[in-house]
């Protein structure tokens, strides 16, 4: 084979890369000891396999590859997040997120080359889109984490304990290549994370959200953002097409298929006069009176040209007040590495849009807005 037909096995799951194997002449039980040389230990050099012989080695050098996006730049915050931006395959860059917290370690993982949506509020979204990522470029992320703590299972427990698919994208709208590295994520054989600590963030595409229900049980997330389809269709437009009560169903049949207590969490960035009214609040608590959840209230973290802004403190605490006295789990999210543009909704990368929605989005700001609903005038639906 030539170099640009090489498989990466960083990509395939177990079963894929036991048909691998299978497929060059050899044992299915290659699988695993390869899998945990590139998961483990971090090796992209067939020579490292101590336990492979050397016959063996010299077909994989032929064939394949364990090759991981490039890393462009990494960035330290003062708070000790951390942010990678990496180069995919089709030149566009994401950014991956690593967040420390008491006893664990999150990762925030992006699953596009930019976003095909375009929420309102969000920065990724303000980029265009331009493609999917592969399930190597997705678990490469994880990969690349894990080797930048040295982290060897033998030694020292892994630095990535949580990863949340909540990174640049929409993961539903590339469900194949999500789900594979989700997967490799909770194999023993990958990173052994519990289903529990792997969570898929969407914006509510219905239909794959009963798909996923059918192929993996990892945690859901509901990017929400409104309480009501009006104004939902003006900060999340996909809702436009898959409305509340549509999306909310979907969640709910997913949940029931997990059992063990689970809930959806739901996301829900706050805007100042948008969606943080007390009305909203109380349309909120009547929304999910029927819905097993946890909330996790956002404060806006602003970037240029959005339009919108971050709620008072006093704001914030009376939304949350408001949700707690219904009863319902309600935390606020610390905002990290701001200092880096690393913060949720501000992950950007360096996106070559197919879609020219940067460009016009600038534009319309610059402009005035004069071609865009004002925030004050979509609060009060």
């Amino acid at each position: 084979m030539t170099e640009t037909t090489k498989v990466n096995l960083l990509g395939l799951t177990q079963p894929q890369l036991e048909g691998f194997f299978e497929s060059i002449g050899e044992k299915r039980f290659r699988a695993g000891q390869v899998m945990k040389w590139i998961h483990h230990f971090g090796v992209d050099d067939f020579e490292a396999m101590s336990n492979i012989g050397k016959a063996l080695r010299e077909k994989l050098k032929a064939c394949a590859e364990i090759r991981g996006p490039e890393i462009v730049s990494q960035d330290i915050s003062s708070d000790g997040t951390r942010k990678w931006v990496v180069r995919v395959a089709s030149g566009s860059c994401v950014e991956t997120v690593y967040i420390p917290q008491a006893g664990r370690g999150t990762l925030c993982v992006s699953s596009q080359a930019g976003c095909s949506l375009d929420c309102s509020f969000c920065s990724t979204g303000k980029q265009g889109f331009n493609s999917d990522l592969t399930a190597a470029e997705i678990i490469g992320q994880v990969w690349i984490a894990n080797k930048s703590f040295g982290t060897v299972p033998a030694k020292i427990d892994r630095a990535v304990t949580n990863v949340v698919m909540m990174g640049m994208g929409e993961p539903l709208l590339n469900f194949d290549n999500a789900v594979a590295a989700m997967q490799i994520m909770m194999d023993d054989l990958g990173y052994g994370i519990s289903k529990r600590k792997v969570t898929l963030s969407t914006s509510g595409v219905a239909p794959m959200i009963d798909e996923l229900g059918k192929v993996i049980d990892v945690s859901l997330a509901l990017s929400l953002h409104a309480p009501n389809d009006a104004l939902r269709d003006r900060l999340v437009p996909i809702n436009r097409k898959y409305p509340l009560a549509v999306v909310l169903d979907a969640c709910k049949r997913y949940i029931s298929r997990l059992g063990e207590k689970r809930v959806l969490t739901v996301e829900y960035t706050l805007l100042k006069d948008v969606n943080d009214q007390p009305e909203h609040a109380a349309q909120m608590i009547e929304l999910l009176r029927d819905v097993p959840c946890k909330i996790n209230l956002i404060p806006f973290n602003p970037f240029p040209f959005s339009g919108y802004e971050r709620p008072s403190n006093n704001a914030i605490r009376r939304f949350q007040d408001l949700l707690h006295q219904a009863g319902h789990n309600v935390t606020v999210r610390t905002t990290r590495g701001e200092d880096i543009d690393a913060a949720c909704g501000q992950l950007v990368g360096q996106v070559m849009d197919r879609t020219r929605r940067s460009e016009r989005h600038i534009t319309v700001r610059q402009l005035g807005d004069e071609a865009a609903p004002s925030p004050s005038a979509a609060n009060r639906t």
